[in-house]
């Protein structure tokens, strides 16, 4: 919030959060702000625990969670004055559409935060990533049933075709690198290594593909990118 220029001197009153998992993000931004935020998710136990956890936290009436479809939210246009997506863009099987509704549903004049797992971007002229690139990002999909990825430089592009303006982006990959090894080193031991031979397959496929993550990381192809912008304010009729 603080790298998207978001302040106490200028708080959001309305928010929703895209792909709100069980919400933590919301609630701390309502708490934060006190403001209205409305956090949408898929998932039906996520909606329902996040509501329950509002409720626990004494931030009800402030923060609330429902399920609903990223690519076509249940809002009107221009409902919002921050649309924030938190690690879902990556989940989202039709890129273009998902930023058309983050930005249907921005008021003119709002804030979008974007963070999202991405590939690196292409060099100029290059038509593709490299075969051996696109062979450890498939296996990730594999193993976290994601679609085709995209770059940072792609989200900046539809946004400006959505007419965003003063879009900022950067790269935190190296903050978030050390995450995964630090996972994987917590799970060297005779307990983990146990628990996880106990809890089948997808389990197993999972833990594979955070080693895959790493060298992803490490091979510069995966980026874990930022992207903010305002939504251009209309024009007033002369």
């Amino acid at each position: 919030m603080k790298w998207a220029e978001v302040d106490d001197k200028n708080p959001p009153k309305n928010v929703v959060d895209v792909g709100c998992g069980i919400g933590g993000s919301s609630r701390h931004i309502a708490k934060k702000y006190d403001c209205k935020a409305q956090g949408i998710t898929l998932s039906p136990y996520q909606a329902n625990r996040g509501n329950e956890l509002a409720k626990e936290q004494g931030v009800s009436d402030k923060a609330s969670f429902q399920v609903a479809d990223a690519l076509n939210m249940p809002f009107d246009d221009s409902s919002f004055d921050l649309v924030w997506s938190l690690e879902s863009g990556e989940h989202m099987p039709d890129k273009t559409k998902f930023v058309n509704e983050l930005m249907r549903v921005a008021a003119p004049g709002g804030r979008v935060i974007i963070v999202t797992w991405c590939h690196r971007d292409l060099e100029l002229g290059e038509p593709s990533l490299s075969k051996k690139e696109e062979k450890i990002l498939a296996k990730i999909n594999r193993a976290y049933y994601l679609p085709k990825w995209c770059s940072v430089d792609d989200y900046c592009k539809l946004l400006e075709k959505e007419g965003a303006v003063d879009i900022k982006r950067e790269d935190w990959s190296y903050i978030i690198a050390p995450f995964w090894k630090a996972v994987i080193k917590s799970s060297l031991n005779l307990k983990s290594v146990v628990g996880l031979l106990k809890s089948g397959f997808s389990t197993i496929r999972g833990a594979y593909a955070m080693l895959l993550m790493l060298k992803g990381f490490d091979a510069g192809v995966i980026k874990f990118g930022l992207i903010t912008c305002t939504k251009k304010m209309e024009k007033k009729e002369e």
